[in-house]
Formats: C-alpha cells, structure tokens, sequence
C-alpha cells in the first residue's frame, strides 16, 4: 500500500514520446490535399461593421473560400451558454455569449470577421490583407466603473447597460458583527486583466469523410467529449458521426477548456462545405487577444476584528469584467465569491458582485 500514495516513483508513461520528438500535437497532423485557414480579426475594440468587401481576395490565386457572417447561414447563431446561473434569490443575469463571426459591431479587438481558407497558410494571410472593411470606430469600454455610468457607450445595445449579471450572497450578519469589533481594516484590491499564454497555442484540424459520414476533429482541447457532442448537435450530425481527439497538449491553464471558440466551431463547418481537411493554428499574436483571459476585478472589501485578532466577519463588494461575451455565465465571479474566506471559520460574510461587460477578451475560467 506504500507504493499507491507514497514511496517508490512511479514512471510517466508518456516521457518516452516526449523525450524523443513522437509525441502528437494538432500542429503535427498533416493530411493529403488538406487546406489552411486564417482570420480576419477587428484591430478596434469597439466598432460598427458598415461593409466587409472579399472579392479581392476571394481572386487571390490559390484561395479556396472567404465566409463573412452572412455566408452562415442558419449555423451563424450564439454559443451555448455552457454553465447556467444558480438559484440565487433577485439575482440578475443578462445571457451573451460570442458568436461564430462578427455581423454588425466587433465588441473586442481580435473579434473575428471574416475566415479565409486557401491552399496553404501563407496564401491564406496574404489573402487576409485584400479584404477591406468599414468599419466606425465606436469609444472603447475599458474601465468597469466608468462603464456601468450613465454616459458609457454600451456593448450590447439590447441589454440597455452593461451589466452582465449582479449576485449578493451572505452569511450571518456582518453588520452585527462590525458592531463588536475592536478593529477594521479597508482596502481596495485591483486584480489585472490577464492571458495565459500556454507554450502550445490553439490549432484544430478537422477531416470530413463524405462516403462514411464521418468527422474528426483534432482539437486542443481539454473537453474533447463534450466538444464531440457539442459540434454534433451544431452540425446535425450524430455523437456517433463525430470523433474528437485531444492529443499531447502543450500547457491548458484554463483556456483550454473554454468549449466552442469561434475557429473551433468554424474549421469543422468548412471542411464538411469543402469536403477537404482544414488547419488552423493560433499564432503568438492571436493568442493574446483570440484566446480567453482571466478575470480582472476590482475589490471594496473590510474585514471586522475582535481584540484577540479572530476574524469576526468580511464585507466584499467587487466589481467584475467578464469581457465583451461571458460564455461561462457567472462561474468565474462566483468562483471569486465562494472562496474569499479561504479555510478560515468565518462566521458573517457579505458579499456583493456586479459582473460588467467591456470591450476587452472573454473571460472564462
């Protein structure tokens, strides 16, 4: 029983692949006659699409396919909401989540706008620089205060602000219990915007076998069966029909299992429309915007003290920037609410988030 817990090592099994260069990563797949794609994506955070124009580029020798949003069809719809909001009394939760390709505003730079397919990647970039797009710039959301005030441009005009969701949970009485305390301490806490950054970015290979009626997909992906099902249902296909590898993964920290990405639900649909393999894979500069980030949170918090140093009781009230969609609902703010007091016995707790909608990349766990 030593060795099941404690003691003796115990050998990884996948060091030899690693070691001397066998292991698969989406990079690696290479397939006959397969195809490469790129994405046109937003340099403003916040803009009004007037006109997207392809035929240049839609000319450009060796370009298979250029897709806009209208070019969709009825595949062009939100993602799933992929955590629903708990059964927290006057909650307030106002559902947006990203869409396949920006129609008519981009609400975060690197949003993308157009996927062009060619024969090779480097046919496929060239093409990306013949589409010229209107756009009118709007004012960038950037500041979650300024944000929720009166004059702040909105993201989603339906909505009528940009609160994404609002949540007070408690415990005991904290006001009671700043009453009887020998001290309390205030401060505010600032929590930055963030990526990760993993060394191996995204990428997605996905084969449709016409005569079988069969996909695979190789994806980076931490949620390959729930992906399986997911791009099943998308594209009218049975679980059965859909195959979803996740090979060797080169950092997740997160991001990775973030499900239905834009590219991710695009470079399926197109190789099932062009009946050929398609590639796609993240570069440095699209993974610092393309990729989700990790939340950015402003805290108001004060914690009550008894004279012997016991925590009595906590009041956070934060604020939330979940990015310019919040495909995970609340889980990330909640995640922040439901473990501020730690291990700590503490028996009052206020706490209060408002999440926030701004022009900046979604935020997921």
């Amino acid at each position: 029983m030593t060795t099941r817990y404690f003691g003796e090592r115990i050998k990884r099994n996948e060091d030899p692949r690693l070691l001397t260069g066998q292991a698969l990563y989406v990079d690696d797949v290479d397939l006959p006659n397969m195809l490469h794609a790129a994405f046109l994506r937003s340099p403003y955070a916040h803009a009004k699409i007037n006109n997207i124009d392809v035929s240049q580029a839609l000319q450009r020798a060796g370009v298979v396919a250029v897709y806009t949003a209208n070019d969709l069809g009825d595949y062009w719809k939100p993602g799933p909401l992929l955590v629903s909001p708990p059964p927290v009394k006057d909650i307030i939760f106002n559902e947006k989540t990203q869409v396949p390709l920006a129609k008519d505003k981009v609400k975060f730079a690197g949003e993308p706008i157009v996927m062009v397919v060619a024969e090779s990647r480097y046919i496929a970039e060239d093409a990306l620089a013949d589409i010229q797009v209107d756009y009118e710039p709007l004012e960038a959301v950037v500041d979650m205060e300024k944000a929720l005030g009166a004059e702040s441009p909105i993201i989603h005009e339906e909505i009528g602000s940009n609160v994404a969701a609002h949540v007070v949970q408690t415990k005991g009485d904290y006001e009671s219990a700043k009453k009887e305390a020998a001290l309390v301490i205030k401060r505010r806490f600032n929590y930055e915007h963030g990526c990760a950054a993993a060394m191996e970015n995204r990428g997605i290979v996905a084969e449709w076998d016409k005569r079988a009626g069969r996909l695979t997909v190789w994806d980076t992906t931490q949620a390959p069966v729930v992906i399986r099902n997911g791009l099943a249902g998308m594209l009218g296909l049975s679980e059965r029909q859909v195959r979803v590898i996740a090979p060797f993964i080169g950092g997740g920290f997160g991001p990775k299992i973030m499900m239905f990405y834009q590219e991710e639900v695009l470079v399926p649909w197109a190789a099932m429309k062009l009946n050929r393999p398609v590639k796609w894979i993240e570069d440095r500069a699209e993974n610092f915007v393309a990729t989700t980030h990790e939340r950015g949170q402003i805290h108001d918090a004060e914690a009550a003290f008894d004279k012997d140093g016991r925590i009595l009781g906590v009041h956070d009230v934060f604020l939330h920037d979940t990015g310019a969609y919040a495909p995970y609902g609340l889980t990330v703010a909640l995640n922040s609410q439901a473990n501020t007091l730690g291990v700590y016995d503490i028996r009052n707790y206020y706490s209060e988030f408002t999440a926030v909608f701004t022009s900046k990349t979604i935020v997921t766990p």
